[in-house]
């Protein structure tokens, strides 16, 4: 088959090692016609994202060529082939494209069910395509390979389930909102989880966005952002009254809001649901406030703990996915080896249709009043004669795995298809 995958990921290499041999839209070109210029050589595909650098490639032989490419790499990134190696993996065949598979299905991801690197792989494809890199092999593969992850992404719930602290956030405010269209948002601070949940939330249909944060200027910059309005931090406390949902991140040593507080916030609400999420270490509001009613307080441990849950469905569902790929690379590796047996079958064919044009001119020759319609049905009878004969042998060629090459030599020796048929 000679299918080799050839690459380094997240897992493999420190990222380093990664941002040296990643491709840019400049360099990917340039590399695809490199590598097309190797020995043995026929067909190959580039995948450079911030987490991995694949090299898809059909080629005539599978471990000369591996060293070639190696080479490749490290003359046209400038890294010493030493280093590379301890990097580089290596697939061939089936297993390749199990890997393939399972990049495209975010099996091999660093967030698992994740769904960029499909449109990613996507992408790599379509350049391919575009500068003529991939064939029949190739492209089959590809296609299959986007088959798959959507089959994976309906037949499982792999992507389902919050898998970040900012993506939990978005989940629980739907479980106690059921819609976050109209609800008002306020960011309190301005840390990195924070903002993170907070641009998550705010793709999610809320109504408002109110900004505290002890520097004005940074909270104003971060309500442009957001699309939303700026308060003076001494002011959130008045604000929280309208505020249906709260991430806080001051970096306070104390509590800025406290269970007394709160409780006054919340009759000035007429106890409307509040959920309020603090990712701050350590926790800046008071941990009692969850007892009052209506008031949903979660903290970073609390999200963690989401998150690590959602994880293991997604591992429950990776089981199912697999199962999956399994199936769809058994199938892929069935059209692929029928194409050994392609010339056979055409040959067969050839040599069954020739026998019966000569023998329906001599039959024909020596019956020279038959009418046009005992023409036909000569004709159609021949037809019928000729496919049932060759369907068994063109059934076992199509369907042969681990016999085929013995198959396909003693098909053409039967039928005479090496040249050696003899007179007729």
């Amino acid at each position: 088959m000679n299918i080799i995958v050839i690459g380094l990921n997240h897992r493999t290499a420190d990222v380093e090692i990664r941002e040296k041999l990643a491709f840019n839209a400049e360099t990917i070109v340039v590399g695809l016609s490199r590598l097309m210029d190797l020995p043995g050589v026929s067909e190959a595909i580039i995948l450079s994202t911030c987490n991995r650098v694949e090299l898809y490639v059909y080629a005539d032989n599978g471990v000369a060529v591996t060293e070639r490419i190696k080479d490749f790499l490290s003359g046209f990134h400038s890294l010493e082939r030493s280093r590379l190696d301890k990097a580089l993996y290596v697939y061939y065949d089936d297993d390749g494209v199990k890997h393939i598979f399972r990049v495209a299905s975010s099996l091999d991801s660093m967030v698992l069910g994740e769904p960029q690197i499909l449109g990613q792989l996507k992408n790599s494809f379509d350049l391919s395509l575009s500068h003529k890199t991939s064939g029949i092999i190739l492209n089959r593969l590809m296609k299959k390979a986007i088959s798959v992850a959507k089959r994976v992404r309906t037949q499982t719930r792999i992507a389902e389930n919050a898998v970040s602290i900012g993506y939990a956030a978005v989940e629980l405010s739907r479980k106690i909102f059921n819609n976050l269209d109209n609800k008002v948002f306020m960011l309190l601070g301005a840390g990195d989880m924070a903002e993170l949940a907070a641009r998550h939330l705010t793709n999610c249909g809320v109504k408002e966005v109110v900004v505290a944060n002890r520097t004005y200027e940074r909270g104003c910059a971060l309500a442009k952002e957001f699309s939303g309005r700026a308060i003076q931090f001494s002011d959130f406390k008045k604000e929280l009254v309208n505020a249906d949902i709260v991430i806080c991140s001051t970096g306070a040593s104390n509590y800025v809001i406290t269970h007394h507080e709160m409780e006054r916030i919340m009759k000035d609400r007429r106890l409307r649901s509040v959920f309020i999420i603090d990712i701050s270490v350590p926790r800046n509001i008071d941990p009692d406030i969850n007892k009052i009613d209506n008031v949903y307080l979660y903290d970073i441990d609390d999200l963690q703990g989401v998150v690590d849950t959602n994880m293991n469905e997604r591992q429950k569902e990776a089981i199912k996915a697999t199962n999956i790929i399994d199936e769809d690379v058994e199938s892929f590796n069935k059209w692929l080896h029928s194409l050994d047996t392609v010339p056979t079958i055409v040959a067969l064919r050839e040599m069954a249709d020739e026998i019966k044009k000569d023998e329906l001119t001599k039959l024909f020759n020596r019956l020279n009043n038959i009418e046009e319609k005992d023409r036909k049905s000569i004709e159609i009878m021949a037809n019928t004669l000729v496919n049932k004969l060759i369907h068994p042998p063109t059934v076992a060629l199509k369907e042969s795995a681990e016999d085929k090459d013995t198959l396909i030599s003693t098909v053409r020796r039967l039928y005479g298809l090496n040249g050696d048929r003899g007179d007729r």
